[in-house]
């Protein structure tokens, strides 16, 4: 287990070969990575970079990032992942040459939910939360709180779920994130 943010217990659901925990996370996002399940694609992946902890119940989760976000799908945020069938990411995605605020909810099928920006943020803060057996997905850009609601979504309750920070690069070569926080509370 590793000690970061305060906490111990957080660990790793594939690792990147680069990573070090400081006053927040560093890593390098390794190319061909991703996560999504079947639809429309037709393919499935579940291997995305995902540092958290394990928390049964309600909770809410908080992360700070930032990306050099360079290639198609690129993209890092915040994610709650029960296993590989059941599982949310909400972050910031490049897709066709700008930034997107992008939801993804998987129930053994994955659907993708995409807001376009109209400027690349510095930073951003997404808010997981879970109550019962919903998911509140907000975000905030820059220095805004994570007030601004982008998704509800069901989630499965009663089941333990990681939860913290995610990063994939499905197409590219590969890109630097930076988490600068990951708070957790209500576990």
């Amino acid at each position: 287990m590793i000690m970061a943010f305060g906490e111990t217990g957080w660990q790793w659901v594939n690792a990147p070969r680069q990573w070090t925990v400081d006053d927040g996370l560093t890593l390098f996002c390794e190319p061909g990575t991703d996560l999504w399940n079947a639809t429309h694609y037709g393919y499935t992946y579940d291997t995305a970079h995902m540092f958290g902890r394990t928390l049964p119940g309600d909770l809410r989760l908080e992360v700070t990032f930032s990306g050099e976000y360079a290639e198609q799908y690129d993209q890092a945020g915040a994610v709650l992942r029960i296993d590989e069938d059941n599982w949310i990411k909400a972050g910031i995605e490049h897709v066709d040459g700008g930034f997107h605020l992008s939801t993804v909810v998987t129930r053994q099928f994955s659907d993708w939910s995409v807001l376009p920006l109209d400027r690349s943020p510095r930073r951003v803060t997404f808010a997981l939360e879970r109550a019962g057996d919903a998911v509140t997905v907000r975000y905030g850009l820059d220095d805004d709180p994570p007030e601004t609601m982008l998704r509800l979504a069901y989630f499965p309750p009663g089941q333990a779920a990681l939860a913290g920070a995610m990063a994939a690069a499905p197409v590219g070569k590969g890109f630097a994130v930076r988490v600068a926080d990951i708070d957790i509370t209500g576990a």
